[in-house]
């Protein structure tokens, strides 16, 4: 990390988290982020579900909620971008405070409830976007929806002729009730929802469901057993957790999503789960606690074919983009692997 990234880092850790999250998003489109262009070589390139990607480090959902940033955000070194989740409706989300910074475990707890601007003013911003990114909507529900399995195929409809792939999540732990629709029966009706929508789409795109990692065993068969049935293309594996286990910092009694460096044991073992249930018929995006290429790469020997990171850039920052991504072919290299599919479920065991 650079002298100013450090001091800029520093700087937002003095301010509220979420105000700092917002000046974050500001610098970006000031341009006092470096912007590296993609991070990319034959090895490092990845076809996900159909999508080239120029490396397989990509940033979760949750950080661009109103894609506000995709110019900024798609040159900084990710291979795909992913924004939202984006709601029917605008809605304001759950009182502040509602975002915490919990610097002793490198982590953060958020129970934001799907704050964002609607799916009509996301949709603009997505017609504007930069050719050649690979940019991606996380579809979410109103919190006072009728008919939330309905909003999700909404959305979609609404904004699926601007993104290349689209996440169902029914994962959040901040709309209450929200993840009762992870059960086999709400969810084959949900996702089939969805999925009637994207075949109403000029253009065929991906759709992904990201899950909670505090699925037990039968839960996480049920999300398989639905996945491969419907056809879905790709599971993100995982959402914020529940746990506030072996957690130090004063912070961690506040309700909401646990996200960042507590969650690296528990979402990986969940992605080794989840890739010895489906055999690898199944892409899956490997979501929690990835901080460097190490973790990049235990993910994708686990069974994970791209992974997903956020929580990290609020202590890492963006220069850890290119960092992970060079380290992660680094250790392809290193271990004879010419693409990142080779090594994609080769350490599997060790996680189950």
């Amino acid at each position: 990390m650079r002298p100013i990234e450090r001091a800029g880092l520093s700087l937002l850790h003095r301010l509220d988290p979420e105000q700092g999250h917002g000046l974050a998003l500001r610098a970006l489109n000031w341009g006092l982020i470096p912007r590296p262009g993609a991070v990319t070589s034959p090895r490092l390139t990845q076809n996900l579900a159909g999508m080239d990607l120029p490396n397989p480090v990509g940033l979760a959902a949750g950080f661009d909620k109103n894609a506000d940033a995709l110019g900024p955000l798609s040159s900084v070194g990710f291979g795909f971008i992913e924004v939202g989740a984006a709601t029917p409706k605008p809605q304001p989300g759950n009182p502040k405070p509602r975002l915490f910074r919990l610097s002793e475990d490198r982590a953060a707890i958020n129970r934001f409830g799907f704050n964002n601007a609607g799916m009509e003013a996301i949709t603009a911003r997505l017609a504007e976007r930069p050719k050649g990114a690979i940019i991606g909507i996380n579809l979410g529900a109103n919190k006072d929806s009728e008919d939330r399995a309905r909003d999700f195929a909404v959305v979609l409809e609404h904004c699926g002729a601007h993104v290349d792939f689209a996440t169902v999540n029914v994962s959040s732990p901040n709309t209450e009730k929200l993840r009762d629709l992870q059960g086999k029966a709400a969810l084959t009706a949900l996702l089939q929802g969805v999925l009637d929508v994207r075949q109403s789409l000029a253009r065929q795109i991906p759709v992904f469901l990201k899950i909670a990692p505090d699925l037990d065993a039968d839960g996480l068969g049920d999300v398989a057993d639905v996945a491969l049935n419907l056809g879905i293309d790709g599971i993100i594996a995982t959402n914020t957790t529940l746990s506030r286990d072996g957690l130090r910092d004063p912070q961690s009694h506040e309700a909401g999503g646990l996200s960042g460096a507590p969650l690296f044991e528990r979402s990986t073992s969940i992605l080794a789960q989840l890739s010895h249930i489906t055999e690898g018929r199944i892409p899956l995006i490997g979501v929690g606690g990835v901080s460097n290429a190490d973790q990049a790469y235990a993910k994708i020997l686990a069974g994970a074919s791209a992974v997903q990171l956020y929580t990290s850039l609020i202590y890492g920052g963006f220069s850890q983009v290119g960092e992970i991504v060079r380290g992660l072919e680094a250790h392809l290299a290193r271990d004879g692997f010419a693409s990142v599919s080779e090594a994609v479920g080769r350490d599997r065991a060790k996680w189950l």
